[in-house]
């Protein structure tokens, strides 16, 4: 398949899991698209682009690894995403790779990501976090922000301040998040 043609396919990708998962999975048969797929995905200002992270969520989702070769052109890009509809994947991403990195059962992610990366990732969370942003893109961003305070000790301090000060104006799902993840700081 070429770039041309994934392009065109990401068309009838919608919301429905159904419809995410089987080019997904098309994606997983073929690991040469994630290449195009990733140049989609970060031509932000394409609508089409959003289509296209959210299958990388599904893709990464059924196989982390598929995404390794390309963590710094993830990492490098992911500030210059600002689709509602396609941050939410990323941070998706984001916690997928944080969770993995983080788990106590060794694996290939804790040798795939770089302290640049996880640095990069700290940056666009927090971004996420205290930026107008909807509920999930900041909840998967607090996850992967709580444990990346494990490996950089200054993040836990600076999560806190930032959630104890957004907690009031937050909708009921960030004020729910947020009291999980204070929980856990202290």
């Amino acid at each position: 398949m070429t770039t041309d043609a994934l392009y065109k396919s990401l068309n009838y990708v919608n919301h429905s899991r159904e419809k995410r998962a089987e080019m997904a999975m098309l994606v997983a048969k073929n690991p040469h698209l994630i290449a195009p797929l990733f140049a989609i995905a970060f031509t932000v200002d394409d609508p089409i682009s959003c289509k296209a992270c959210w299958v990388l969520e599904f893709t990464a989702k059924e196989d982390l690894p598929y995404i390794f070769p390309y963590l710094t052109l993830f990492t490098a890009n992911l500030s210059n995403v600002h689709l509602d509809s396609s941050i939410r994947p990323m941070a998706k991403i984001c916690e997928y790779l944080t969770k993995s990195y983080f788990s106590k059962t060794p694996n290939s992610t804790q040798k795939a990501l770089t302290k640049s990366h996880l640095e990069k990732m700290t940056t666009v969370c927090f971004d996420w976090l205290i930026t107008d942003q909807k509920v999930a893109a900041k909840a998967y961003a607090m996850t992967s922000l709580l444990l990346l305070g494990k490996k950089f000790k200054w993040i836990l301090p600076e999560l806190k301040v930032i959630l104890e000060k957004n907690y009031p104006e937050g909708s009921a799902a960030y004020k729910a998040r947020a009291r999980l993840t204070l929980a856990k700081i202290k």
